[in-house]
C-alpha cells in the first residue's frame, strides 16, 4: 500500500508538470498564430498526448482520495454496515470495469507497437505513447480500487 501511495504521489507531481507544459504549449501556439503567419502544427496533438497521460495516470491518486464523483445521498440514509457493503460492491464493479478497460488498452498498445502505428498528422508521433499512458493508468486505477476495497481503515 505504501509503495502504491508513493507511486501515485510521484505521478501526480509529474501530471501537474505535464498540465503546466500543455498550457504553456497551447498559449505559445495562440501567441504565435496572432503575431506570425506561420502557425505550428504539432501543439494540439502534443497537448492532447499530455492530457491523456494526466487523465489516465492520475486517476489512481484521485481514487485514493475518494475524489471521483459519487452519490452521497444514498450513503447518508444507509446504516454504516450496509454502506460498507455498498462501497465494497461498487468498488468491485468498478475494479472489474477498469480491469477490462486496462486489458483492452494493453492489447491496443501491443497492436500499435507491433504494427508501428503513427498518428495521421504531419507531426506523426507514434500512437503507442498515449496507449501506454492509458494502459498504465487503468492498471494502476484497478490496483488502487482493489487495495482500497480490501483495506480496513
Amino acid at each position: 500500500m505504501r509503495l502504491l501511495d508513493h507511486l501515485n504521489r510521484a505521478i501526480v507531481v509529474l501530471s501537474s508538470v505535464a498540465l503546466v507544459v500543455a498550457s504553456a504549449v497551447l498559449t505559445y501556439s495562440v501567441v504565435l498564430r496572432y503575431f506570425s503567419p506561420q502557425p505550428t502544427d504539432w501543439q494540439d496533438e502534443f497537448s492532447v498526448f499530455l492530457l491523456i497521460g494526466v487523465t489516465f495516470l492520475s486517476a489512481a491518486w484521485v481514487h485514493s482520495q475518494r475524489g471521483h464523483i459519487g452519490i452521497e445521498a444514498v450513503a447518508a440514509i444507509l446504516p454504516p454496515s450496509v454502506n460498507r457493503v455498498r462501497l465494497f460492491v461498487v468498488d468491485m464493479l468498478s475494479a472489474l470495469f477498469c480491469a477490462f478497460f486496462a486489458w483492452k488498452s494493453w492489447t491496443l498498445l501491443q497492436e500499435a507497437w507491433v504494427e508501428d502505428y503513427y498518428s495521421a498528422t504531419s507531426w506523426a508521433p507514434p500512437l503507442w505513447i498515449p496507449y501506454l499512458a492509458m494502459s498504465a493508468g487503468m492498471t494502476l486505477l484497478t490496483v488502487q480500487i482493489v487495495v482500497q476495497a480490501f483495506h480496513k481503515p
